[in-house]
């Protein structure tokens, strides 16, 4: 670096200061360094700088604040933010705000370097102009680890363009959402989202779905019918699963693409495409082109910027917010309040979860809506996420549940979840009694047993009067004598 840059650095962590001062002082930098709002603005107002990095949350000021005003003292000032607070909404606030680039904490200091060094090379190109914040609270993205970091950094620099993006990721791992994301935050926030899905409509519909028809144009259509694209005018028009597309439909779209118009179906006058476009897909787009299922022109026009979204798997240490959020969300739509203990968190970070955050969520309202409990351990969430799942034939046995799960509310619910809740058709009426007849007649032949058929003994033991205790042998079909089984009423053994 033939001349070298001045970088101001805002921080009133003192260990930062220094980290950052010397990995910057490494690059062949000039540092200066500030602990808040005030030393950082007679910094800028005395000229010095060619490059501020700040932290957002300072003693005196929101460094996010800061941004417009540092901005609008010195337009040629390329602004750099730091944060421990790594949401969606934060990333896309200091974009908004005029920031040019982001970086969440803790952040590697090659990049931090690299990144300085970037904003130094464009410097008076920087910042971005303002546009209206939305409510960053209400975003939908939740996650905090490094993985969906870059996620939002990708997020916060696309949201103010109209540029295409394909959203790429396994099934369940919030696609939509991010589409949702572009849209609600983006330039198109007053126009229309419209989503269709490849997958789910029969491949000789997909053009008509897409383009729409004029009346006349095949038999049956008594009507004109808009498409997608005209119904997205204006806003953003969200094609989910792009690689189920069949190679017709992706001809017309790589025209629509290309021209920025397209016809309705037996229609005659072209009318002009006014949307973004944003595509998904969990297939191998790679692979389809190679196979001759995908069009490797079309791939180019709609992998203008690629986002791939990680699975659940690649991002647990976001698990336990992502959960709680979910159950938060459950108690919200009326469902039982539900908490999370520490061994609960844990074990649902040991899962590998094939159906990402959707199928971490579908498991959070079973809870929610399952579990006797308010506060929920590690076994009832094994009982109801993972055996409930089991086929009939693999689901342990009595003895084994035991032993993992040590309670006898987990048989109970296990047996619940196999005759009640997975039922195809609604249970019968007096569940109640007929859990009441499964559960007293082995504790009553277990008393009689351990007392040796005394009856007094026993209904002490158990907590009730002889002639209670009469009654329930009788409604129970146990002998008294013997504490063996039998049929009520009749005498005759159940045991031969």
């Amino acid at each position: 670096m033939s001349t070298p840059a001045t970088i101001i650095v805002v921080d009133d962590d003192a260990g930062i200061r220094t980290v950052v001062r010397q990995a910057l002082q490494r690059a062949g930098h000039l540092v200066r360094t500030t602990d808040n709002a005030t030393g950082m603005w007679k910094l800028i107002e005395e000229g010095v700088g060619d490059v501020l990095v700040t932290d957002v949350l300072l003693p005196d000021a929101n460094g996010l604040d800061m941004i417009p005003l540092v901005t609008a003292r010195r337009p040629d000032l390329p602004v750099i933010v730091m944060s421990a607070q790594n949401t969606l909404s934060t990333a896309v606030r200091a974009t908004e705000q005029g920031a040019f680039d982001y970086l969440p904490k803790p952040f590697d200091l090659n990049e931090l370097t690299r990144t300085v060094q970037s904003a130094f090379e464009s410097k008076g190109a920087s910042n971005r102009s303002q546009s209206h914040a939305d409510d960053g609270e209400a975003l939908p993205m939740i996650g905090r680890s490094a993985a969906m970091q870059e996620v939002y950094r990708t997020l916060a620099r696309v949201i103010p363009t109209d540029l295409t993006v394909m959203v790429l990721g396994e099934s369940g791992t919030g696609k939509e959402l991010v589409a949702r994301a572009l849209h609600d935050l983006g330039p198109r926030r007053t126009g229309p989202f419209v989503a269709i899905n490849m997958a789910a409509i029969p491949r000789e519909l997909i053009e008509t779905e897409l383009f729409g028809h004029e009346r006349g144009a095949f038999t049956g259509a008594a009507a004109r019918s808009t498409g997608r694209f005209e119904q997205a005018q204006g806003g953003t028009l969200f094609l989910d699963e792009i690689g189920d597309m069949p190679m017709d439909a992706q001809t017309r779209l790589l025209r629509v693409l290309q021209s920025g118009e397209f016809m309705t179906v037996g229609g005659a006058r072209a009318l002009k495409a006014d949307v973004r476009i944003v595509a998904a897909t969990h297939k191998d787009l790679r692979r389809l082109i190679d196979a001759g299922m995908f069009r490797e022109d079309l791939y180019y026009r709609l992998n203008v910027v690629p986002i791939r979204l990680p699975p659940l798997r690649g991002r647990r240490e976001d698990i336990p917010e992502l959960a709680r959020h979910f159950l938060d969300r459950a108690t919200a739509e009326g469902l039982p309040r539900k908490t999370l203990d520490a061994s609960a968190v844990a074990w649902l970070m040991e899962q590998s979860w094939p159906g990402n955050v959707r199928e971490l969520e579908n498991a959070m309202r079973r809870l929610a809506a399952l579990a006797r409990d308010e506060q929920i351990s590690a076994a009832v969430a094994e009982l109801w996420i993972a055996r409930a799942d089991l086929p009939a034939e693999r689901a342990p046995a009595p003895d084994q549940a035991v032993a993992a799960g040590g309670s006898l509310e987990a048989l109970v619910a296990q047996w619940l979840q196999r005759n009640v809740a997975d039922g195809a058709r609604p249970p019968e009426d007096g569940l109640y009694d007929r859990l009441l007849a499964e559960f007293e007649r082995p504790l009553l032949e277990t008393a009689l047993l351990l007392t040796r058929g005394n009856q007094l003994k026993a209904a002490k033991l158990l907590g009730v009067n002889r002639n209670t205790l009469r009654k329930m042998l009788t409604d129970r079909g146990v002998e008294p004598q013997t504490g063996r089984g039998v049929e009520p009423h009749t005498g005759r053994g159940r045991n031969g």
